[in-house]
């Protein structure tokens, strides 16, 4: 019901920032909580962030906290991930995830059905 198309990634220095952009398809973005994972090699999926449909309510991993901003533009049927003082160990494929239940709901269970192919960010040291 919701494709997830993300875009953005690539090598930067330790350091560097980057800026991911989803773009949902359909006409009923704003009804989506909005999420931004990430899974490094060998290693788990992990929650990055979460963003609710208006964008007044976001959530973040610690490890990220401070670092990483998740923003979106219902206008544009996009949602964002500004990632500044990137790490080597950031180094993952970052996924987008839309989920229709309030974000509060996505973030006690972090589960959806709906996911983007992924982007590749690296952080060289």
């Amino acid at each position: 019901q919701v494709q997830l198309v993300e875009s953005g990634g690539g090598l930067v220095q330790a350091g560097g920032s980057l800026r991911l952009s989803c773009v949902a398809s359909g006409r009923t973005f704003s009804s989506y909580a909005m999420g931004w994972f990430r899974q490094a090699p060998g290693k788990e999926r992990e929650f990055v962030a979460i963003i609710s449909r208006n964008g007044g309510m976001t959530f973040y991993a610690d490890s990220v906290k401070g670092r990483f901003t998740i923003s979106r533009a219902n206008a544009k049927n996009t949602v964002y991930l500004q990632l500044n003082s990137l790490k080597p160990e950031d180094t993952a494929v970052y996924y987008c995830a839309a989920d229709s239940r309030a974000a509060v709901q996505f973030m006690a269970d972090k589960r959806t059905d709906y996911w983007g192919q992924g982007t590749q960010v690296t952080v060289s040291s």
